[in-house]
């Protein structure tokens, strides 16, 4: 047998962790993690679209990408371009995140998919608000996790048929404890059930 072959290999979003394949080693390394957790089926596609075009429901998250297929193909990056705005106006009292809050910007994509036509489909990835995920994981005692958390996310996702949610966490180094996820999931399960939207959780 040859000596076991050593890699590293990055990515976007990580688990540091150190396993062996075979006759292989392979060192996982980056900065971030990202975990993907529950998946809800929408059963009804227009109280949840009523509730993130028209309503105010969704106005407590910020947007991180979208993309949207219609007759055209939109792709918008939410993270804001700061060098657009005066010095002066680049302090956190005039720009306090580092994505766009949802509420200025549903009016572009209620005009992206208003009409007669079902759009082909789109992906809607949003952060909750840092103040609000703050209060939510005090209030479930989530202790030290908490501190590590980069964000909670939303995925809202169409694919032409079905439409799904997909609940996650992202960490700015790996976290074992998932008494975040875990409250992240009851409180978006409760969101839905709360705005009316229905959903079924696949087996």
């Amino acid at each position: 047998m040859g000596s076991p072959l050593y890699a590293i290999i990055r990515y976007r979003f990580h688990v540091t962790d150190f396993r062996r394949l075979g006759n292989a080693y392979f060192i996982f390394s980056a900065r971030r993690t990202e975990n993907t957790m529950t998946i809800l089926e929408i059963t009804s596609l227009k109280p949840l679209m009523n509730q993130l075009l028209a309503g105010d429901a969704f106005d407590d998250f910020l947007l991180v990408e979208a993309h949207v297929r219609t007759a055209l193909t939109y792709t918008v990056d939410g993270r804001i371009n700061t060098q657009f705005y005066p010095a002066e106006e680049r302090g956190t009292d005039h720009i306090p995140y580092e994505f766009q809050p949802w509420g200025e910007v549903k009016g572009l994509f209620f005009d992206l998919i208003k009409g007669k036509h079902t759009p082909l489909s789109f992906q809607f990835v949003l952060h909750y608000k840092p103040e609000a995920a703050r209060a939510l994981l005090s209030q479930a005692s989530c202790g030290e996790a908490a501190s590590l958390l980069r964000a909670l996310v939303l995925t809202l996702r169409y694919d032409g048929a079905k439409a799904s949610v997909v609940t996650g966490t992202s960490y700015d180094t790996f976290v074992r404890n998932k008494e975040p996820d875990e409250a992240w999931d009851r409180f978006v399960s409760g969101f839905f059930t709360k705005k009316g939207i229905s959903y079924e959780i696949p087996q």
